[in-house]
């Protein structure tokens, strides 16, 4: 298996890169790639759907033109959800893992990010149809083939996991989590990656923090500004130092598209939160003292 050393501990989300957000030319997102690797984040994250499935394609033309290395980068991406746009005109939103289809939608990845093989596959979505002998068998080939070179998955709970290790091993698992959606660290998703060695990824880091205005987000906000001036950090490099102290050696995949942000970002993994002080934050998320 992969060191998880291997990747760049902030990974660089790609999401809003394309259609879905900014919109990057070929020029600005050449130049976004640059800037990310030699900042020292190394790592960019995928998903076959991202900008109705063409964000692979314009991050691949990109990547061609940047002048980087293969060598120097590690490629994340994702297959298995299917919905209607224009290019799969789909009746209904649903997940295909299907050895064929797996292993077709990582050729399609491949082809689109110019690239022979992904260093990390993710199934992005559980299903209840997921068949772990198929999984396997398509992990098998596209592993034989070094199309891929670890398969690991998104969303998935621990018994989830567990039925695939049945068939197949999983290298990591991307959850939601941050201090403002946190229950991965209370319904065992974090426990199983700390006691089977998988590398944990958190998608939406900063949670509703800066996109919403409620009860919880005042209470951390009360918290939170203090200690901004006991760390010498910004409020969003905390949220990422509170995230980066859990022991399951979490990877925050930071989806901004804001050079300054990333840097910060980056930055953050440098602060060494107090134990008291975590516990404030994790109060003022809970909205009261823990058990």
């Amino acid at each position: 298996m992969e060191n998880k050393e291997y990747y760049s501990k902030i990974i660089a989300g790609t999401m809003t890169w394309g259609s879905w957000g900014k919109q990057f030319s070929k020029a600005e997102m050449t130049e976004m790639i640059r800037y990310c690797v030699n900042l020292g984040i190394t790592t960019f994250d995928h998903a076959d759907i991202y900008g109705d499935y063409n964000n692979e394609a314009a991050f691949g033309n990109a990547f061609a033109a940047s002048g980087v290395k293969r060598e120097e980068v590690q490629l994340i991406t994702k297959c298995g959800i299917q919905f209607d746009t224009k290019d799969r005109p789909n009746r209904v939103k649903h997940y295909n893992y299907s050895a064929e289809y797996i292993i077709w939608s990582v050729e399609r990845s491949l082809k689109n990010l110019k690239t022979d093989f992904v260093d990390l596959l993710l199934l992005h979505r559980p299903s209840p149809l997921i068949n772990p002998n198929e999984v396997a068998e398509a992990v098998r080939s596209l592993k034989k083939s070094g199309k891929i070179l670890e398969l690991g998955v998104s969303n998935f709970s621990p018994s989830q996991v567990a039925l695939l290790e049945t068939e197949t091993t999983v290298f990591g698992n991307q959850v939601e989590f941050s201090l403002t959606a946190n229950e991965v660290m209370f319904d065992g998703t974090l426990d199983d990656c700390i006691a089977n060695k998988r590398m944990a990824m958190s998608w939406s880091p900063l949670g509703a923090y800066f996109r919403e205005n409620t009860s919880q987000t005042q209470r951390i906000h009360r918290v939170l500004e203090p200690m901004t001036e006991t760390y010498q950090a910004t409020e969003d490099q905390l949220l990422l130092a509170w995230i980066l102290k859990h022991p399951a050696g979490v990877f925050p995949v930071v989806g901004t598209a804001n050079k300054s942000r990333l840097k910060a970002a980056l930055e953050a993994t440098t602060i060494e939160m107090e134990l008291e002080d975590w516990f404030l934050l994790l109060e003022a998320s809970k909205g009261q003292e823990v058990p």
